[in-house]
């Protein structure tokens, strides 16, 4: 979903993140970080993709649980580099963030039945 809104609409992209800076706002993204996580790190072991999603779970995990910390002097340093270099580095971005969905989905999709 936010790589569709970073190709689409760089600067509502960029809004959202800024907006998921707010005091209230950080916290409730960590706790969808750490769940998402969990449930990819436990999803892992019947998926089509265990390795990719151990590793991808254990990334969200880490960043769910270190976003209360350093997130938003990470998102600063973002934002600052997105808006010096204008909404196409955002559209560099959004790619990759499309292309994890797509892998994920893939990853948890049910295996196909052998006949």
């Amino acid at each position: 979903m936010q790589g569709i809104i970073g190709l689409a609409a760089p600067d509502l992209f960029a809004g959202i993140v800024r907006f998921m800076q707010t005091s209230p706002a950080i916290y409730v993204a960590a706790a969808v970080r750490v769940a998402v996580g969990v449930v990819l790190l436990q999803a892992a072991y019947t998926s089509r993709l265990p390795i990719f999603l151990r590793i991808f779970g254990g990334v969200v995990l880490l960043g769910g649980l270190l976003t209360p910390f350093v997130g938003r002097q990470f998102a600063e340093v973002i934002l600052g580099w997105w808006s010096s270099r204008g909404s196409a580095l955002v559209r560099l971005f959004a790619p990759v963030s499309l292309a994890l969905s797509f892998v994920t989905a893939y990853a948890v999709a049910p295996r196909p039945r052998n006949p």
